[in-house]
C-alpha cells in the first residue's frame, strides 16, 4: 500500500507503485487538505462573485452566470458534453496511470473536490476498474478535456469500463460494488477535466520504457560490434572525458563493461576503423540518454503539479483562474523524446545493414547457403520501413496550434498528439532492436572466438527462444519471438535510472 501525500513522487517511487502494482490510499494530511479546500468553497466563499468554472460557464462561455440551484447540473453537463473522444482506445495500462496521476493532483488540496470523489477514483485504481478512454480529442490545453471526461464518466455511472477482463457499462459495475454515483458539486467537473493526466500518463509510460530501450540499445549494439569484428578503442574513457556529456560517458562505460573479458574484441583487427553506426554509439546513444534525462525532469515535475483551473487557495482565501492546464512543457519534451528514441532506431537499422553486407568474413545476409536462401535480407526491409515511419512521426506536434472555443483558447500545445506519436515511436524502437538482436546473434554465430561471458550468456538465453537459423523459415514468427524476449526482459532498476 502506498500513501498518496504531498511528498514528491520520484521516478523510482512511481516505478515501484506501477510495477509492483501497489494499492494506494490518501494520507491523513491529504484527507485534511482536500476537506479544507472543499469547505472553503462550500462555506466561506461569496458565491455572488463570478468565479470561472464555479458559477460561470466554460471556455468562451466564461461570462455566463449560473444560478446557485444549477451549479451541480453544470458540472454534470460539463462531463457528459466533453466526452467526445474518438479513435483507438487508450491502453489499459495508460488509463490506470491517468487515474493515479489524477489522484495525485487532486490530493494536493488546490482543486476544490469532494473527498469522496477522490476516494472513488482510488477505488477504481485499486480494483482495476479502468474507464474506456479514446486517444483522439485533446488539444493539450484547457487540460486533456475529452480523455479526462471519459475517465470521469464512470464516477457518474456513465460510460464504460474494463473490469475483470470485460468491457461493461459502468453503472453495472457500480451496482456490483454497491457504490452510488458521485453527485458532483461546484467546480468538481472542471477539476476532473482540467489537467494534463492524459499527456503525463503517456509520457511516464514511455519514460519507463525509454530507460530500458536505451540500455538495450547499448547491449544489442555491443553484440553487433562483436559480430562485425569491431574495435574497442572508440569506447576508451579517455576519449569521452574530453567531451564529457553524461549520456556519452555512460554509453561508453556500458559498452566497455559488456565487452570486458571478450577474446573476440582482443583479437588482431584487419580494419583500422569502424563505420559510424559502430564507432559512434557513445555519441549517438548518449545524446538520446541526455534527452531522456531532460524529459524526465519535466515529466516528474508535471506529475507532482496541480494542473486544473481555477486553483483554490483556501489558506489565502483566493480562487485564481490561470493556465496550469496548458501542456506546452510536456509537448516540447515529448517531441524531443520522440526524436531521441527514433535516433536509437535509425542507428540500429544501419548496424543491421552492415551485418548483412557480406563484409569482414560474414556471409551475405547471414545465410550459409545464399541464393537458395534469402537469409536475413527482408527483416532489414521491415526495419527500414519502421525507421522511416519513426522519422515521419517525429514531425513535432508542439509547433502546431488551432484556435478553439470561439477564440478564448487561442493557443494550444497539441501535446496529446505528441503523446500518442511518442508512444508509437517507442513501440517501433522495441521492434527495431528486436530485429537487431536476432541479426547480431545470428552474425555472432559465425565467429570462432568467444565474446565476453556477459554477452555469451545473454545471447545463449536469447537462442533458447530464437535459435541460429541455417535455412529459410517463416521469419515473422522468429521476429515476434525476439520482440517478446525483449518485452519480457526484467532489468535491475539500478541499471536504468
Amino acid at each position: 500500500m502506498y500513501k498518496i501525500d504531498n511528498k514528491y513522487l520520484t521516478l523510482e517511487k512511481l516505478h515501484k507503485i506501477v510495477h509492483e502494482q501497489l494499492s494506494v490510499e490518501l494520507s491523513i494530511d491529504a484527507n485534511k487538505r482536500i476537506l479544507d479546500c472543499r469547505s472553503f468553497l462550500d462555506e466561506k466563499y461569496d458565491n455572488s462573485i463570478p468565479i470561472y468554472g464555479v458559477n460561470t460557464g466554460f471556455g468562451s462561455l466564461c461570462n455566463e452566470s449560473i444560478s446557485h440551484e444549477n451549479l451541480e447540473k453544470l458540472q454534470v453537463n460539463l462531463v457528459i458534453s466533453h466526452a467526445c473522444g474518438l479513435g483507438e482506445e487508450v491502453p489499459s495500462s495508460i488509463v490506470k496511470l491517468m487515474l493515479l496521476l489524477k489522484i495525485k493532483s487532486l490530493s494536493q488540496g488546490f482543486s476544490g473536490v469532494q473527498l469522496k470523489t477522490v476516494n472513488r477514483l482510488i477505488d477504481f485504481y485499486n480494483e482495476d476498474i479502468l474507464p474506456v478512454v479514446y486517444q483522439q480529442g485533446s488539444l493539450g490545453a484547457s487540460g486533456d478535456l475529452a480523455p479526462l471526461a471519459h475517465l470521469s464518466l464512470p464516477l457518474l455511472g456513465l460510460g464504460q469500463v474494463y473490469y475483470k477482463g470485460q468491457k461493461v457499462n459502468s453503472d453495472q459495475v457500480l451496482k456490483e460494488m454497491s457504490w452510488k454515483p458521485i453527485c458532483l458539486k461546484s467546480k468538481e467537473g472542471l477539476a476532473l477535466l482540467n489537467g494534463t493526466q492524459f499527456m503525463s500518463a503517456y509520457a511516464l509510460d514511455v519514460l519507463f520504457k525509454s530507460y530500458k530501450l536505451s540500455y538495450l540499445a547499448d547491449l544489442i549494439g555491443s553484440i553487433s560490434l562483436e559480430a562485425f569484428d569491431g574495435r574497442l578503442e572508440p569506447f576508451n574513457e579517455l576519449v569521452h572525458i574530453i567531451r564529457p556529456h553524461n549520456g556519452q560517458l555512460k554509453t561508453a562505460k556500458n559498452i566497455s563493461e559488456f565487452l570486458e573479458g571478450s577474446d573476440l574484441i582482443k583479437q588482431d583487427k584487419v580494419n583500422v576503423q569502424d563505420p559510424y553506426s559502430i564507432r559512434c554509439m557513445p555519441q549517438v546513444h548518449g545524446a538520446s540518454k541526455d534527452a531522456i534525462e531532460y524529459a524526465k525532469n519535466t515529466i516528474i515535475t508535471e506529475i507532482n503539479s496541480v494542473t486544473d483551473n481555477p486553483n483554490v487557495f483556501a489558506k489565502e482565501g483566493k480562487i485564481i483562474s490561470a493556465g496550469n492546464f496548458h501542456g506546452q512543457p510536456l509537448a516540447l519534451v515529448m517531441d524531443h523524446m520522440a526524436i531521441a528514441l527514433s535516433e536509437l532506431g535509425s542507428i540500429s537499422e544501419r548496424r543491421i545493414y552492415l551485418l548483412l553486407s557480406g563484409q569482414r568474413g560474414l556471409p551475405p545476409y547471414l545465410s550459409p547457403n545464399i541464393g537458395l536462401n534469402s537469409g536475413f535480407m527482408i527483416p532489414q526491409y521491415t526495419v527500414a520501413s519502421i525507421a522511416s515511419q519513426n522519422k515521419q512521426l517525429c514531425t513535432p506536434a508542439s509547433v502546431d496550434s488551432i484556435v478553439s472555443s470561439n477564440g478564448q483558447e487561442d493557443h494550444v500545445s497539441m501535446g496529446a498528439n505528441a503523446a500518442t506519436k511518442l508512444y508509437r515511436v517507442a513501440e517501433n524502437i522495441e521492434r527495431i532492436l528486436s530485429v537487431e538482436l536476432m541479426t547480431s546473434s545470428q552474425a555472432l554465430s559465425f565467429r570462432t572466438k568467444k565474446s565476453s561471458d556477459f554477452i555469451e550468456s545473454f545471447v545463449n538465453s536469447f537462442r533458447q527462444e530464437v535459435p541460429v537459423l541455417s535455412k529459410d523459415i517463416l521469419l515473422h514468427d522468429e521476429m515476434m519471438k525476439s520482440k517478446q524476449f525483449i518485452q519480457n526482459l526484467s532489468l535491475d532498476e539500478s541499471l536504468l535510472y
